[in-house]
């Protein structure tokens, strides 16, 4: 099977920084990689450059089959990439499902005029889209708070309201940036459930950041380490969490911060 995810030599420079040096990865659909490393190694400069946010120095990525070089972060979103942010970037002040809905702009085909107008176009597609978003709330049991402003959500609601508005993108891969960042560990443990089901229902991969280690080493098939911009090992959770390399740049540092 090919991967849905080609990066190859990927590099980038701020200045005279080399922030990232020939960073390479294949993901495959349906599994879950890790990207873990301290504070500072460039694992969300690299979630920047899958989507386009910063563009590479050198190197090249291909999604689904495509080369992404020099398209905007929206397009790159089309070929089949979602992510979420370590600071949760909700709309705040718009309902659950609007938020949800949101993310589904792209696939609504009515004109401004019928807009304008309250064709039966419009209303139409805003129903089968109201409808598709109460759908993915329901994966994550929030179709009871679909009409609630997403500012007034506990907070790790608001983090599976975050992952269901990537998701209705129809992504094939989803990139999650510290989702258990300021959860306890209940959250977490329903995040880790939450992720494997999100995994298995849409069929999509999984790249997350994270410095849980009971999430990562749980849920992650395989891993990679970043320190200073290089990837210093790969491998499964077991080959990380005995690599000497590994306890030595980060392991050992209590979770990297």
């Amino acid at each position: 099977m090919a991967p849905v995810l080609d990066v190859s030599n990927l590099g980038i420079k701020f200045g005279g920084l080399q922030a990232l040096d020939d960073f390479n990865i294949q993901v495959r659909g349906k599994e879950i990689v890790g990207l873990i490393g301290p504070n500072g190694a460039g694992k969300t400069t690299v979630f920047n450059l899958l989507t386009n946010v910063y563009h590479p120095s050198r190197g090249g990525i291909r999604l689904t089959g495509r080369n992404t070089q020099g398209k905007a972060t929206h397009e790159v979103t089309k070929y089949g990439i979602a992510r979420t942010f370590q600071n949760i970037r909700l709309f705040k002040s718009l309902s659950v499902i609007d938020n949800v809905k949101i993310a589904l702009h792209n696939s609504m085909k009515y004109s401004l005029l019928a807009a304008c107008l309250r064709l039966p176009s419009y209303w139409r597609q805003e129903a089968e889209a109201t409808a598709l978003g109460m759908e993915l709330l329901s994966v994550f049991g929030m179709e009871d708070v679909s009409a609630a402003e997403a500012g007034s959500l506990p907070y790790g609601a608001q983090r599976r309201l975050e992952i269901a508005r990537a998701l209705a993108t129809n992504p094939k891969v989803l990139l999650l940036d510290e989702p258990a960042a300021g959860m306890n560990p209940s959250e977490t443990a329903d995040l880790m459930r939450t992720i494997r089901d999100v995994r298995d229902r849409f069929g999509v991969a999984i790249v997350l950041i994270e410095h849980d280690m009971s999430l990562v080493m749980g849920i992650c098939e395989r891993i990679l380490v970043l320190n200073y911009g290089l990837i210093i090992a790969q491998g499964s959770p077991e080959e990380i969490r005995n690599n000497p390399l590994v306890v030595e740049a980060y392991l050992g540092q209590q979770g990297g911060d």
